[in-house]
């Protein structure tokens, strides 16, 4: 097994996908693969059927997240970017997520902190779509501008665990 994702979902090998086409290709391998549809088949069957159902699965799941999406598309390259080893970020976007975690700390002494919510997010989402515009002109390039793409996976990786917490801070903050 171990196809290429894009191969296993017939579709080009590109950051942009459609999520409509890929989550309709995923049901239909879904229906093709489940492992209720080989109950009465012999092990190996149910084995390899397992198998293939979860391939398709991790396939789905990778392809559906920009996140993911980037760093697969950058394995397929041959990178391994070792997001977890390698935390080195130019100073301006150090300085832009002390100031967003900033923002988000003092969100609940506002005035109106739904309007400071809504604002501080409009910036890191603008922030997330800059980096995944930047890393689709680049991933497919070499020397500096494949070290650029990788440089922009890591702070995809940072801007998407800090709207997840946004996320959990709203949640919070209007759960009261």
């Amino acid at each position: 097994m171990q196809e290429d994702y894009f191969e296993l979902f017939g579709l080009p090998q590109s950051y942009e996908v459609s999520l409509q086409t890929l989550s309709e290709r995923f049901r239909d391998l879904q229906r093709v693969v489940h492992p209720d549809r080989y109950a009465a088949a012999d092990e190996r069957e149910k084995r390899l059927s397992v198998q293939y159902a979860a391939e398709v699965n991790d396939a789905y799941q990778t392809l559906k997240d920009p996140v993911l999406r980037a760093i697969y598309l950058l394995h397929c390259r041959g990178v391994d970017a070792q997001m977890e080893n390698n935390t080195v970020m130019d100073t301006a976007f150090l300085m832009q997520q002390m100031e967003w975690r900033e923002a988000l700390d003092e969100v609940h002494k506002c005035a109106d902190p739904e309007a400071a919510l809504d604002n501080l997010r409009r910036d890191i989402v603008e922030a997330m779509q800059s980096c995944q515009s930047g890393f689709a002109e680049r991933w497919q390039s070499n020397g500096e501008q494949l070290k650029a793409a990788e440089d922009l996976v890591r702070k995809m990786q940072f801007i998407d665990k800090l709207i997840q917490q946004l996320d959990q801070f709203e949640e919070a903050l209007f759960d009261d």
